[in-house]
């Protein structure tokens, strides 16, 4: 049976009350006593109660990395350096961390040996050292652990806290990163638009990791926790015959999705997906794909949901890419999307209608 504390407390939270506490009112909380909108930064400084500066940022900020674990480490990086086009941050004993050309942090992908292939963690930065404190205490109170890591201990990261999601996956939240510089630096006069090797037909290269999706046996339980507790906004969802979602598309960077969650086992991650800067680029995609011999799964294509131009295909191990554009800017007056499941192949493969049965079952 559900802990009946951490039921109460997800009350607390979707109402926008601490557990335990009495509501404040602050002068930019909605004085109709609406529900507390987690996408709206001034409600959220009003409601923390940490200051009076109006617009402050705060909470998550964006995806930082992904950590998947591989039983063949010299393939994966062949492959993410020389087919993605990927740069080694940094090796271990176990572990290769990478990073696309246009990111200054540290890494945005890790790879760490392992008897299998898995899914490791997702790490998102915040905004700022306190968040991390506020969150923590959010998700305690929720009724899930949550673990402290120490400065250093994960390479080029500074602390950060750990805890499972309601749908099984490993989350991990920090503000402290080692920048280790753009490839093309954005700081010197005079930038170049784009990377090396960008225009280079044997490799894809990508300037940024952009989104991952995950698997959740219910969608509906995961993405309120998502909203209520680390404050998502939901910009679209695919609803069955009866209202429930199916899938969900979520945001923290005014991109149509930073994290989205589809039906399926808990644990897994459906992809990851590199943003590409336009359809030329996709297409160009295609090209090194099939010249390297990279199994596709799907496209090119495009969605319906988010409306971005993809393709999606698998490292020589199994897990599948995305590589991404287009799409939306959902600024804070966005409504949520709905698309129902009788249109779900229009719904995620706009130009063919339809699902394939791999897309749907296979995931890591």
């Amino acid at each position: 049976m559900e802990n009946v504390n951490a039921v109460t407390a997800r009350q607390d939270l979707a109402e926008g009350t601490p557990a335990g506490t009495t509501r404040l009112t602050a002068p930019d909380a909605p004085a109709d006593g609406s529900r507390f909108d987690p996408s709206d930064t001034r409600q959220a400084w009003a409601r923390s109660g940490r200051g009076t500066v109006p617009g402050r940022p705060q909470g998550i900020l964006r995806l930082g990395h992904v950590d998947v674990t591989v039983t063949d480490l010299d393939l994966t990086t062949a492959y993410y350096t020389e087919v993605m086009g990927m740069e080694v941050s940094a090796r271990t004993e176990d572990s290769v961390y990478l990073k696309c050309w246009d990111e200054e942090d540290h890494h945005s992908l890790r790879l760490r040996y392992a008897p299998r292939v898995g899914m490791e963690l997702m790490s998102f930065k915040v905004h700022h050292e306190d968040d991390l404190a506020d969150l923590e205490d959010r998700v305690t109170r929720y009724g899930f652990p949550v673990d402290r890591i120490s400065r250093g201990e994960s390479l080029g990261q500074g602390e950060s806290i750990r805890f499972a999601t309601p749908s099984g996956q490993l989350m991990e939240l920090f503000a402290e990163v080692e920048k280790v510089g753009a490839s093309r630096p954005r700081s010197q006069p005079n930038p170049d638009a784009y990377g090396p090797g960008h225009t280079a037909r044997d490799r894809i290269a990508p300037p940024r990791m952009d989104h991952m999706l995950i698997t959740a046996e219910e969608v509906g339980d995961s993405t309120q926790f998502f909203m209520d507790v680390l404050g998502f906004r939901i910009t679209e969802q695919l609803l069955d015959g009866n209202g429930h979602q199916l899938g969900t598309w979520l945001e923290r960077s005014h991109s149509p999705h930073d994290l989205a969650i589809v039906h399926g086992a808990n644990g897994g991650l459906h992809h990851f997906a590199y943003w590409l800067d336009d359809w030329d680029d996709v297409r160009d995609a295609a090209d090194v794909l099939a010249y390297n011999g990279i199994q596709l799964d799907v496209g090119p294509t495009r969605h319906g949901i988010t409306r971005g131009s993809t393709i999606y295909f698998f490292d020589p191990l199994g897990t599948r890419n995305e590589v991404f554009t287009g799409g939306y800017r959902p600024d804070p007056d966005f409504p949520t999307l709905t698309w129902t499941e009788d249109n779900i192949g229009r719904a995620i493969f706009y130009y063919e209608g339809e699902l394939n049965d791999r897309f749907m079952r296979v995931h890591t």
